[in-house]
C-alpha cells in the first residue's frame, strides 16, 4: 500500500486544510491505467466509493482509477520550492530492516 513520507504527510495536511472543507477531505490521485505514470491529482470533499484511501499521520490520500494499483508499493514524497509551489515524487519503498 501507498505510504507518505513525512513532509508528504504535513503537505496533504496543509494543502486539504487551506481549502476549507469537510472532515472528509482529502487529496485524491488517479491514473487512467495501473500501468500509468501519469496521475492526475486533486483536492475532493471526500472519496469516491471505489477509492483505495491512505490514511497516515492525519493526512488522507485517496488512489482513483489506476493509481491504486501504480502506487501501491510506492512512497509519495513533497517538496515545496521557494515560491511555495508544491511538487509531489512517486518513489520506490524501502525495504522494513
Amino acid at each position: 500500500m501507498l505510504t507518505l513520507t513525512d513532509t508528504a504527510s504535513l503537505v496533504v495536511k496543509e494543502l486539504v486544510s487551506r481549502r476549507g472543507g469537510p472532515d472528509s477531505s482529502g487529496l485524491r490521485i488517479s491514473a487512467d491505467e495501473p500501468e500509468s505514470t501519469d496521475f492526475a491529482v486533486a483536492i475532493v470533499p471526500a472519496a469516491d466509493t471505489s477509492d483505495v484511501v491512505v490514511e497516515q499521520d492525519g493526512a488522507r490520500v485517496f488512489l482513483g482509477g489506476g493509481a491504486g494499483e501504480a502506487l501501491d508499493d510506492k512512497t509519495l514524497d513533497a517538496r515545496v520550492d521557494e515560491e511555495g509551489r508544491v511538487a509531489f515524487d512517486v518513489l520506490p519503498q524501502l525495504p522494513f530492516e
